[in-house]
């Protein structure tokens, strides 16, 4: 499937401008940007990451919050909005060999809030966010809570439990994945995997880890599974992802992940009684 949503520069000039009381002239001395450049991107309604970088980043020194307010914007608009976090963009999009050992396996991965797509990406500076209106009516549709299928599903996915691998237990929560064109369940970053790490080796419950877990929630994501669920994933914006709008979203990410640890903590001390793994698989 081919995308052909772009940054919306002209319109986030326009935006800006009527914003800030200001004209095309004072932007260009604020941005550093020059007045030829802005009458172009007028014209073709296309910018340069450099270009971008000066404009997106002063619009979110300015304190305004485009991207996640347009969220709110579209959601209104369109009803069922996801969004997907590109590391380095997207030009077409596959189901077929994409997030391999990642989550539920191949599928096109995406999240309910723009944040959300924003914490998987900010490290990269290629980095894009993307939204999609989305209608999943007549879909096979397979859904997980935070339970033991959910966090067996992920770690077999992601490698950490091959000496279960053909458990009846195991077997079963694959087979009903495999089966699906749309996974709906929540979602599990890294810090959340290295607590479903521990689970998986032994050192943990089960009880342990899902209240861990539980507690550390992040919404929920969309894993697409089929081509003609994709089919139904219709693109709308691509959004820039300025350096200070990075920085701010790893500061917050080092919170959670200590707010992760101290819950981690705590449910050790109030579940003891838990089943292992191997208790649980054997």
């Amino acid at each position: 499937m081919k995308i052909d949503c772009e940054y919306r520069v002209k319109e986030d000039i326009g935006f800006i401008i009527e914003a800030e009381g200001i004209n095309k002239l004072e932007l260009s001395e604020s941005t550093g940007i020059s007045r030829a450049t802005l009458d172009a991107i007028e014209k073709k309604g296309t910018a340069s990451k450099a270009v971008c970088e000066k404009l997106y980043s002063y619009i979110y020194d300015q304190n305004y919050r485009l991207n996640s307010v347009k969220e709110e914007l579209i959601k209104e608009k369109y009803g069922n909005v996801l969004f997907h976090g590109s590391k380095y963009g997207l030009s077409e999009v596959t189901v077929f060999g994409s997030r391999d050992n990642c989550d539920f396996g191949n599928g096109f991965y995406l999240g309910q809030t723009y944040n959300q797509a924003l914490s998987f990406v900010c490290e990269y500076d290629t980095a894009s966010v993307y939204s999609f209106r989305c209608s999943f009516d007549g879909l096979k549709i397979v859904e997980f809570d935070c339970s033991l299928d959910w966090m067996l599903a992920i770690c077999f996915f992601r490698g950490t439990i091959k000496e279960y691998a053909e458990s009846s237990m195991v077997q079963k929560i694959i087979k009903k994945i495999k089966d699906a064109d749309v996974v709906i369940a929540p979602i599990a970053d890294n810090k959340m995997f290295y607590v479903m790490s521990q689970f998986a080796e032994g050192e943990i419950n089960a009880d342990v880890a899902l209240h861990s877990l539980s507690a550390s929630s992040l919404g929920l994501q969309y894993i697409i599974k089929t081509e003609r669920a994709l089919k139904k994933c219709v693109p709308i914006e691509k959004y820039y992802l300025s350096d200070p709008e990075r920085e701010d979203c790893r500061k917050a990410l080092v919170e959670r992940g200590y707010e992760i640890d101290t819950k981690l903590k705590l449910a050790k001390r109030e579940f003891k009684e838990g089943l292992y793994i191997e208790e649980l698989l054997q």
